[in-house]
């Protein structure tokens, strides 16, 4: 039960592109078929039926000189930089059936920097698994590997399946096969659930055909009303939750005449029209009271608009009082944590710059998704009640691509949260930032740009920078005039993280060079730096990958622990190498490759403690969110004895962060460093017209006390940050505090 690894999101929102689900896609296929699973169908020097996505920095094709059976085999090479890869087949049909196991055959040569796997997906957001805790690294000979998931044939719209390839070496998958309850899919008849109205209305599908008058502050504030009321029913009324009605469609069928009303009468006419044939509601017996408790109440003080007339705000509140309970179309809760799940949500991505209605009905869909199941959405600096009247002008009056996906990005961005981006589809967006990338590793200490680190140690030379030096121009404009400019553009809990970001993409250029000015030392020099491919350069964006052991002896008997690169099996053996040091350091400034918050966590605490407690969304009442009770760590009879101090940064975000609350509720837990991400829980994908891909935080996170942790992150006991001068010298200033704690006689763990 958690978030998704970093590198799992990635992957997890690559997939959503490149998959976009389509239920019609699933249905009409032909019954006992053969799949190219095997790879044995080759079509111009590639496996018939397969895609595949990832990075340029790997070559993909059939192989016929390593197979396991067969003529062929798939593999993945990686030839430059280390990012992912991956191939990927959709399986044409849907199944019936309780769980569904993808099995094949992988072989691997000098895996490193992360691992190789199969991985499977049923869309939208049923199941997911990609061996990211137990993918194969370094080089093996052929072995078969399973992934089983349960099944919800009546959600389901799509099953993809197939094998990457994270970080570098080589991959080759062979003899894949798809099982449902025991039985091969090829032996299987699909199954065809009768499709819903709302699946079988088309009549917009090449567009809205919507055209909108000049915006002023009048039609403004009617267009901010309907995406309210529009929303209100997308998640209230029982009809639409049925599959009765296609919601984006009604939109477009109410605005022509909408935008004709002259009149706050007349407009308030049309709108109750528009409910009406959604049909009435019989008043809900089963629907409790919101709990005075409840850390978030749904929030219809909009209802109570002065300009809104009696009968309208009568009817708002009578389908409230009959709201849907149960089943829900565009809606439900993920079974083991409670985050939303967004069904039924087209993406429209074969118009990547979506028409006028289409555009704003990106903006009504996200609006609502946030309104009425974001966890966090009292703690944006503005007030996310008036945010959709602000952006109504931005959606509509986006003159292209580049601008559409920048106002979805800001809006995104006043979100404040680190899971929160346009994390697909924003290829204007991204194409405005450049190919070209430094060779070098910066980073914001003490407010500067600061060179930490070399992809590539043979440029060094060439570049002309030491470590240490800090950047102060680029091409003729300062990094602070920069950061101002763009930092709208940068979604984020705090500024930490926002800088952290800001920091992979400053010096990207759409030129092979950028001109800087920078001071080493006490001189201030300026040169033209040549800029590279990513694919060229060993390029890493949060931390550099350890490929090592994920523990060590530290000198004076301190034991050390870098959750990058820890597996499950490490655990045992960190026990017995470390049960009689004087101290541990855990280093979080990373993201954790197994999730090991009770694996470990139950070491450093000699009886239960609790450390976290949760809140829920309710789709049964949207824009409620009640706690859960609090979670606790088991605690162990042969508690770990030492000083356990451990390592954050902004870096550490989402598990990284739940996984340092449950080792602060350890006996001798320090923290130290400073305030991490402010992401935690799991996270729920939002999709958007025009191919844009999202996500957010989907649960609250607290501490058992109540106290919050979102866009505060995990505050340390003890602050400590690096220096400049610590960079220039190559110290790292936060392990030399956390053995200086472990080895000197007084507690620097504060009460929390």
């Amino acid at each position: 039960m958690y978030p998704l690894k970093i590198q799992e999101m990635k992957q997890l929102l690559v997939l959503i592109s490149a998959i976009t689900v389509s239920i019609a896609g699933c249905s009409q296929v032909k019954t006992s078929q053969k799949l190219n699973l095997d790879f044995e169908s080759v079509i111009n020097g590639m496996p018939a039926d397969w895609e595949n996505f990832g990075s340029a920095a790997y070559m993909i094709s059939p192989d016929s000189a390593v197979v396991k059976n067969g003529r062929y085999s798939a593999s993945i090479i990686q030839k430059g930089g280390a990012d992912y890869k991956a191939w990927s087949y959709k399986i044409p049909a849907n199944y019936d059936g309780k769980s569904i196991t993808l099995s094949g055959y992988i072989k691997t040569d000098s895996v490193t920097d992360g691992y190789a796997g199969l991985w499977m997906r049923l869309d939208p957001s049923i199941a997911f698994d990609n061996m990211s805790s137990r993918g194969v690294k370094g080089t093996t000979e052929w072995t078969k590997y399973e992934i089983t998931l349960k099944m919800d044939p009546d959600k389901t719209t799509a099953i993809v399946v197939g094998g990457l390839l994270v970080g570098k070496g080589k991959v080759w998958i062979d003899d894949l096969k798809v099982t449902i309850d025991g039985r091969n899919v090829e032996s299987l008849k699909p199954y065809v659930r009768k499709a819903l109205p709302a699946e079988n209305d088309k009549e917009f599908d090449k567009g809205s055909a919507v055209k909108f008058p000049v915006l002023n502050d009048e039609l403004i504030g009617s267009l901010e009303l309907l995406g309210k009321v529009w929303g209100f029913i997308k998640y209230h009324h029982p009809s639409v939750a049925k599959g009765s009605f296609n919601m984006d469609y009604e939109l477009f069928r109410i605005l022509p005449e909408y935008l004709n009303a002259n009149s706050n009468a007349t407009r308030d006419k049309v709108i109750l029209q528009w409910i009406n044939k959604f049909g009435s509601v019989t008043p809900c017996r089963k629907c409790p009271e919101t709990p005075e408790t409840a850390s978030l109440k749904p929030d219809f003080t909009w209802v109570e608009n002065n300009t809104i007339s009696t009968t309208l705000k009568n009817k708002i509140k009578e389908i409230y009082l009959g709201r849907h309970q149960g089943k829900h179309f565009q809606i439900d809760m993920d079974g083991g944590v409670g985050n939303p799940v967004f069904l039924n949500e087209k993406s429209y991505s074969d118009m990547p710059y979506p028409d006028e209605g289409f555009r704003l009905l990106s903006l009504y869909r996200y609006w609502n998704m946030i309104q009425y199941f974001y966890p966090n959405r009292q703690l944006t600096d503005k007030r996310w009640d008036t945010l959709l009247r602000e952006y109504i002008p931005k959606f509509i009056n986006a003159k292209n691509e580049l601008e559409y996906e920048l106002a979805a990005v800001q809006i995104i961005g006043d979100l404040q949260d680190s899971h929160a981006n346009l994390w697909g589809g924003g290829n204007k967006f991204n194409e405005s930032k450049g190919d070209f990338y430094p060779p070098f590793h910066v980073r914001f200490v003490e407010d500067k740009l600061v060179v930490t680190d070399y992809y590539n140690p043979e440029l060094k030379q060439a570049a002309g920078l030491q470590v240490g030096d800090v950047i102060t121009q680029i091409n003729g404009r300062s990094v602070e005039h920069i950061i101002d400019s763009i930092k709208k553009y940068y979604p984020a809990s705090n500024e930490a993280v926002r800088l952290r970001d800001i920091s992979f993409d400053i010096l990207r250029s759409r030129n092979n060079e950028t001109e800087i000015k920078f001071i080493s030392g006490v001189k201030e020099n300026h040169k033209k730096l040549a800029l590279y491919k990513k694919e060229s350069l060993n390029y890493y964006t949060w931390f550099k990958q350890d490929t090592g052991r994920s523990y060590k002896m530290l000198a004076n008997n301190i034991g050390y622990i870098t959750l990058q690169s820890i597996k499950e099996k490490d655990i045992k053996d960190i026990k017995d190498a470390f049960k009689d040091t004087k101290g541990i350091v855990i280093d979080i400034r990373n993201y954790p490759s197994t999730f090991v918050p009770f694996l470990l966590g139950s070491w450093l605490s000699s009886s239960p403690k609790s450390f976290v407690k949760f809140t829920n969304g309710n789709k049964n009442n949207p824009g409620e969110f009640t706690f859960t009770e609090s979670l606790k760590i088991p605690g162990s009879s042969n508690a770990y004895k030492g000083k356990v101090i451990v390592l954050v940064n902004e870096i550490s975000q989402s598990q990284a962060e739940y996984t340092t609350m449950a080792f602060r509720a350890g006996d001798n837990t320090t923290v130290i460093g400073s305030t991490t991400a402010g992401a935690d829980g799991n996270v729920s994908s939002i999709i958007l017209p025009g191919g844009l891909s999202t996500m957010i935080s989907g649960i609250g996170v607290y501490y058992p006390d109540g106290k919050n942790t979102q866009r505060v992150g995990i505050i340390p006991d003890v602050e400590v940050k690096p220096t400049i001068h610590g960079i220039r010298s190559g110290h790292d200033e936060l392990l030399e505090k956390a053995i200086e704690i472990i080895q000197g006689n007084k507690s620097n763990k504060k009460a929390f």
